[in-house]
Order: C-alpha cells, then structure tokens, then sequence
C-alpha cells in the first residue's frame, strides 16, 4: 500500500480528524488512535487503526504521548485553539522532541488569531454558514439548508486536512534536514476553498443569473433537477448540454413542448419544470430507465439511488465499489471502497475496528516501555488495556 510504513497519531475527535485517519489507515498508515480511559467509543471511522488509552490529566500520561509523537510522521490535532498546548502537547513541544513530525490541526475556525471566532464551539453548519456556502444551498425563496455534515466536516475538514499532510510529506521528503511543520486546517477556509468556483464564476450570467434556487445548476432551471416517479422514488436530469436536452425531450415524446429555444430561456422554466414533473410522474422509476435503455439515448439522466441499493448496481458491482460491513451501527452491511484507487499500490481496507485502549499495552511495548514500567502505568490508572487478560501481554 502507498502509506506502508508512515506513523500516525490521532489524538481521538468526531467525524472530520476520524476521516482524516481513516483515509491514511486505508492506504496503508499505521494509525494510533489515543483514547481517554473508558471512553464510550462513538467512532465509527476506526477501521484499521489501533488504539492507546492514556490519562493526559497526568504527567506520566502525558510524557506516554510525547514518547509516542516523537517517532511518529504525523499528528492530528482535532481540538480547538489551546487544547494541545494546555496538556502540553503543543506544536513547539512536539517538534522540539521531533523536528520531521508533521502536526495536522483541524478545527473549525483555525488555530489563528488567539481570540475571537477561532475559540467559539461550533459544528458543520456554523462553519458552512461563515464560509458564505451556505447562503448559496437550498430552494428559492426558503431558508438555506445544510446538505447533512458533508461539506465541511468531511470535504473542508478531514479531506482537506489529508491533502494538507501529503503535501507537508512530500515538503519533507525534499527538505536535506526532514522538517515537519504545522498543518493549519480551518474546516471554514477549508470548504470556501473547495467552493472556489463559485467565487470565481459569480460574475458569469448566463450560469449565477439571480438569487439561490433559480439558477442554471442550483435547481433554478428544469433540466438540471430532480423529479419524483410513479412510485415515490426520483430521477436526476442533468441535460445540461443542448444534445442532451434534446434527447431528453426525444425520449420523453415532448419535442414540440421542448424545443432547444426554451432551453435557457428563464421565463419557461416554470412551465418545463411542470411539464417534466407531470410526465415523470406517469412511469415508475424502473420504468423509466427501462425506457432510456431501450431506446439507447444518453441523455444525462440517472435513478436516485437509496443507499441500501448503491451497491448492488451494475456500475457498484463492476467496479466492486462497495465491500462488506459488519458493524452494529451499519444498517446497509457495506461501506465504499476507499478512493481514488491506485494502480501499482491500491488501498486494502481493513475490517476491524479497536476497542478503546485494546492495543495499549503492544504499543507502549513498541516505543520502548518494559512490563514493569506498563505495570505501573496499569496500577496508575494512567493507561487502560482492555484486552481480556492484560498480564499475558505483559
């Protein structure tokens, strides 16, 4: 795998630093999760990795993660502004003891300024909000909606944050003296970043004509939209090209309703919208594709897929897009496959999720700890094993 041999730690978070994780646990990283001690394990992005269960509210603790990070490639931070450095685990410590380590924070509002927004709480939608994304999502003339927690947390956020690693790696690699330095990941900068097309395309009219919800690919026109069936399920036409709008209308039996001249024409848009809506309604969704099958005409035009039926697709089931799943809180039995795929070292995802602490006492083995040190670290209550006999690992 391409990440075979790189060291991460993963100071445990939600959702964004988990993903973050996960991504290099797919490709190949060894990836130690460290835990409070008994902590409920909300994580459900832990495959692959291991976890350490250390008390940071003690010393001991602490000096446990600094061993820890001083042999490791990367950390990722997922606190907020001055938690690190409270414990003492700050990016000037951590690279003292490690000068090559690569310190990934990823937070909401970024680690600078000191004061002000970046010490607020917030979650997906706040940062989304503050980006001015969110003003541009949802239906016109109603309330902006968040697309679930996706753009921020896992696309600025844990995505964002991975690329920012690989790229402080390959500095690294080219740097005679192998320094890390700081990742500054704001999941905010993170998702404008991502929406830098918006910016850079506001001024083009015939694309961003009026407020959100009535323009070319917001929902605003009818051939970019979703339509509901016969059956309550959807289809998503994305007829955006002329030839694919007229084959739209071909295959619907409407190419006098539809002709190419209505196709940007703002002022028909309510009328096609309609008419799309009325004539969807009358097929089911299998019928439909059925229907575009049969008659072989690409027009742009895809079933909405449910996620309990993604990965039995014939797209899915080719690409083998999808593997099995068994964890408890896994409804489908499957989850992706991890993306892109490499040729020469493609990913190979592990099935096994840690229990909080289960590797505790293998890993401290590993970073030059003796059993009677990690008895006394057990006795301390500074570290937790959760495997079922401890003094056998011992």
């Amino acid at each position: 795998m391409a990440l075979r041999g790189l060291k991460v730690v993963e100071m445990a978070g939600l959702a964004p630093a988990p993903f973050c994780g996960m991504m290099l646990a797919d490709h190949g990283a060894s990836v130690v999760r460290v835990d409070r001690p008994r902590a409920m394990d909300v994580d459900r992005l832990a495959k692959g990795k291991r976890s350490l269960s250390v008390d940071l509210s003690k010393e001991a603790g602490v000096r446990i993660v600094r061993k820890l990070c001083s042999t490791a490639d990367v950390l990722i931070d997922p606190f907020r502004i001055g938690v690190m450095e409270k414990l003492g685990l700050g990016p000037k410590v951590l690279i003292e003891d490690n000068k090559s380590l690569v310190y990934a924070r990823l937070s909401g509002f970024g680690h600078y300024p000191t004061d002000g927004l970046t010490r607020k709480a917030g979650h997906d939608i706040n940062f989304l909000a503050t980006s001015g994304i969110l003003s541009r999502l949802g239906a016109a003339g109603s309330p902006p909606v968040a697309p679930v927690n996706l753009l921020a947390d896992f696309g600025g956020g844990g995505l964002m944050c991975g690329f920012g690693i690989m790229a402080a790696l390959y500095r690294r690699a080219l740097d005679p003296e192998k320094r890390g330095q700081v990742v500054d990941c704001s999941m905010t900068e993170g998702v404008a970043y991502m929406a830098s097309w918006l910016y850079t395309s506001s001024g083009m009219e015939a694309i961003w004509s009026g407020p959100k919800g009535t323009n070319l690919l917001d929902g605003g026109y009818a051939f970019y939209s979703c339509y509901e069936t016969k059956d309550k399920k959807y289809i998503a036409v994305g007829a955006l090209e002329p030839q694919f709008f007229d084959r739209l209308a071909t295959a619907l039996n409407l190419s006098e309703e539809m002709r190419s001249e209505h196709q940007l024409d703002p002022d028909e848009q309510p009328r096609l919208k309609q008419l799309l809506a009325e004539t969807f309604r009358r097929k089911t969704r299998q019928e439909w594709e059925e229907e575009f099958s049969r008659l072989n005409l690409d027009a742009c035009v895809s079933p909405v897929l449910e996620m309990d039926e993604v990965s039995k697709h014939p797209l899915a089931v080719a690409r083998k897009s999808f593997f099995e799943d068994d964890g408890e809180t896994n409804e489908y039995g499957v989850r992706p496959w991890p993306a892109p795929r490499l040729e020469n070292y493609p990913a190979v995802p592990s099935s096994q999720s840690p229990i909080v602490g289960q590797h505790s006492v293998e890993i401290l083995r590993e970073i030059g700890y003796g059993q009677s040190e990690i008895q006394e670290f057990s006795d301390g209550e500074i570290i937790y094993d959760s495997g079922e006999s401890f003094s056998s690992k011992l």
